[in-house]
């Protein structure tokens, strides 16, 4: 589970970052592409913080 988080994430983050500088989207899509992207993001960062290993003291 937590390889295919940690694949979704930097997918993600990498579709991000190429829908910020080289995509040819404007306006609208442009807004909803990476508004898209960055719900991935925060989705996949959320699960991977939920499945981490907790360390007891």
């Amino acid at each position: 589970m937590r390889p295919a988080l940690w694949l979704l994430f930097t997918v993600a983050l990498a579709g991000n970052a190429y829908l910020s500088s080289f995509a040819g989207l404007e306006g609208a899509a442009r807004i909803w592409a990476q508004a898209g992207t960055a719900v991935v993001v925060l989705a996949s960062g959320a699960g991977l913080w939920r499945t981490r290993e907790r360390r007891t003291a």
